[in-house]
Order: structure tokens, then sequence, then C-alpha cells
């Protein structure tokens, strides 16, 4: 550590360093903030959440700053999206994204000081999964205003060589953009700090929903084969991706591909619960400097935590007697955990240097006072640095909110005709919330999608 201590003098008398580490945070939004907008989403009212973020976002204390506006247009885009109003929500998940991609070319073009920075005071950059589901739900608001190009592009984004998928696991891979140095190196090089936490990789390549519905919107489309690529790459994603698809493969798969001669298949995609959402946790570190107040750092981290659902079980009943199970395609908050390891292990390492930075500084000032007689200054200095260290640190705990947590399919095969049908939310045996459709138009050579949410 001497010599970093050394290359801490030298930063010591740019300024540059303490700017960095001392660099004061935005404030975050509470979580109690959205009490009112999450009351809405409980009782499935997405036309007054969405009210709400509109009349917030115009008052003066709004809801969500301008540094979070992926945030606000991730949240209204995909309650706009429950709540019918495709249009709107394809304009809001279409910045969201605009911006997304922004942020991470501008964040590969910066140097390692700004890269160590504090999440916290920069603007929002998104999270992967939601650079993945925006696409999602964006295709589902093409196909809903009857432009199934439209959604095959968005599921393209996703699904394509050098799509979002495939680049998603080099996306961590750091190089320095005037070097061309790994992360590793950088950080050993600008810090002269060997021990460092791992870096993890993003171990999930394929989306079965992405693909469900590629599979799908190609059927419909008439393209038989980019259909046939799409279903069997549904089965790959469940063989290579055993830590997100640990159970069978749904039936429902196989019977939307292959339907019977002069039927016409009805299929029903369903997302409940909400995804898990970002907490702060404190996790305290040894470290190895001289005074004896910095030797246990405090480092304040992201952590996500699951929103249970009580929905376990959704029964499909058509015409009062037709009556199904959907199966569990994707586990939309598994994707989401997985996704942000890399991250998380990306944001540990930042932190990590971040907080060394700061307790050399303080070391080096508190040791300069004990050396000429003081030790009283010393333990003052130490002590002041301390706090003010530890709350100069917040966890980044921004997401998007109103993600849901899991995605069911199912279908029937049936005479063309129309149809009531009623989709039961349950846990057990327990009806815990219904949804009917009336009049529901099944054709043949087409697609026949109901689309049903409910976020508890």
């Amino acid at each position: 550590m001497t010599e970093f201590r050394a290359k801490i003098n030298t930063f010591l008398k740019t300024g540059k360093i303490f700017l960095l580490a001392f660099s004061v945070l935005s404030c975050a939004t509470s979580s109690g903030a959205y009490k009112e907008v999450d009351h809405s989403v409980e009782h499935s009212n997405y036309t007054a959440a969405v009210d709400t973020i509109v009349k917030r976002q115009e008052s003066k204390k709004v809801l969500y700053s301008q540094k979070n506006a992926i945030m606000l247009f991730l949240d209204k885009g995909l309650l706009e999206h429950y709540a019918g109003n495709y249009s709107a929500s394809s304009a809001d998940l279409q910045n969201a994204e605009r911006l997304i991609e922004e942020a991470y070319t501008k964040s590969i073009s910066e140097g390692f000081l700004s890269y160590i920075a504090n999440d916290n005071i920069k603007e929002y950059s998104g999270e992967d999964f939601e650079n993945i589901y925006l696409n999602v739900f964006n295709a589902l608001n093409y196909y809903n205003r009857n432009d199934i190009d439209g959604a095959l592009v968005e599921i393209r984004k996703l699904s394509n060589s050098s799509g979002k998928l495939d680049m998603l696991a080099r996306k961590y891979e750091y190089k320095d953009p005037k070097t061309g140095a790994s992360l590793n190196d950088t950080v050993r090089k600008e810090t002269g700090v060997n021990d460092l936490p791992e870096v993890k990789s993003v171990k999930f390549s394929n989306s079965a929903l992405a693909r469900y519905l590629g599979a799908l919107f190609y059927q419909a489309d008439g393209n038989t084969d980019s259909s046939r690529i799409e279903f069997d790459q549904i089965y790959r994603a469940y063989s290579t991706n055993r830590n997100i698809y640990n159970g069978a493969v749904p039936n429902a798969v196989e019977q939307a591909r292959d339907v019977p001669n002069g039927k016409a298949r009805l299929n029903i995609i369903s997302f409940t619960g909400l995804s898990p959402v970002k907490e702060e946790k404190l996790i305290i570190h040894y470290l190895p400097f001289q005074h004896p107040v910095l030797q246990i750092a405090a480092f304040k981290l992201p952590v996500m935590v699951k929103r249970p659902s009580v929905i376990n079980r959704i029964e499909v009943e058509v015409d009062g007697e037709n009556r199904f199970d959907l199966e569990l395609l994707e586990d939309m908050g598994a994707v989401i955990e997985e996704t942000f390891n890399a991250h998380y292990s990306n944001i540990l390492l930042k932190t990590y240097i971040r907080t060394i930075i700061k307790y050399v500084i303080a070391d080096v000032a508190a040791m300069s006072a004990e050396k000429n007689d003081n030790a009283l200054a010393g333990l003052a200095i130490a002590l002041g640095a301390r706090a003010a260290m530890d709350a100069s640190e917040q966890a980044d705990i921004r997401m998007s909110r109103y993600l849901p947590d899991k995605a069911y399919i199912g279908g029937i095969n049936l005479d063309p005709g129309t149809y009531s049908v009623i989709i039961k939310y349950c846990n057990g045996n327990k009806v815990i919330y219904n949804e009917k459709f009336t009049d529901v138009t099944v054709k043949s050579g087409g697609l026949n999608l109901i689309q049903s949410v409910k976020l508890k």
C-alpha cells in the first residue's frame, strides 16, 4: 500500500482524488414516495398510477428528478402498457432505450477516475434487465397495435447475433479507452492494490420469453422457418441457462408450434407479481491502515430483495368448460437477479477502490498529525474523516419498480369462432382475482394472443 499512499499524495496536490472521493451525493427518491403509485398498481388501476406520475412530474416536488429520467420513462412506459395505452408506452420505452444507449456510450469513453465515481452522483444509466425487458414489452405494444413487423424489430434487438443478449456477457469486460488495458490491470496500475473483489460475468444469454414471442410473431407473419428457429431456441435457452430455467419447457410451447389442421390456436400470456427491488446493505470490512479508527470500513451496497407474490397458480376457463393451467415460462425475477450479479460485482469493485482512496486520504492526514506529537488531533481527523466518508457513501438503489416477476403461458386449440375467457389468479385452490374477456375472436391463420397482468 506504500506505492498507493505516495500516489494519493500526488493526487492530493491536484485535488482530483479529493473531489472524486468526497463528491456530494444527489438525493435518491425514497421508496415511500411511490406509495400512491404502488397503491394503484396493487389494485390493478394502472391508469390512476400513470395519472399520479404525470401530476407529480408537473408539481414542484417531482417523483423522478432529471437524473432519473430513465426510471421515469421505464416506469411510466410499463404502466402505460398495462393500462392499454400502447402508443404512449412505446414512446416512453423508446425514450428509455435511447437514454440507456447514450449512457453506455458515454461510460465507455470515460477514464478510470470517472469510472470509479459513486453512481449516485451520475445520471441513472439503467440496468441490463431493464434494457432487455423494455424490448419485450415494446414488442407487445406493437402487436397490440396490429404491427407485427414492429414487434419483430423489437424482438430482433434481443435475439439477433450481436443483439443485446449476445452482447450482455461482454459488457463488463472493461477496457481503458486510452490504453486498452483490462479493468484489473487498470485498477492495479492506478491504485497499487492487488487484493481486489472478483468481477463476475453474466450467466444469462438467451430469453425463453423473447424467443416465445418471436416464434409467435414469425408464425403470424407466415415466416415458418424463422418461427421454427425461435421455437428451437426456447429449448436451447432452457438447456444452456439452467441457473434460470430449472424446470421443463412448458407443454404450451410445443402445442403452439404444432396446431392441428382446421383448428385455431388461442395463446395466453400472463405476467404476475412485482420484480425484486434494490435495497441498501451495510457490509463491514477490515482495511490495513495505520490509524486504528480507519481499520474498519463500512461499505454500503445495493442488494436485490424479492417482493413475494400471493399468486402461485393461474387457471383459464374457456366458455365455462375448457379449463387448463398456465405454465411458468420465465422467472423474470431470477433473470433480474442473475443479470444484476455482474453489475453488483462491478459496483463492489468500484466501491472498494473508492473507499480505499478515501481512507488513505484520512490515514495520511491522521498519521501526519500524530507524527507531530498531536495524538488528539490525529484522532479527531480520523473520526471526522470517517464520519464524513460514511455520510458521503450511499448505495445506488435506483431501478424500475414495475417490472413483473414471472411470465406464464398457455393456450388451447379451438374451432374458429368467438369465445368468452376467464383467467383466474389463484393461491392454491383459492381464487383471489378474475379477469374476464368476452367476445374473443379466434381466427385460423393468424395470431390469437390474450395478455393479462396481475402485479400482486
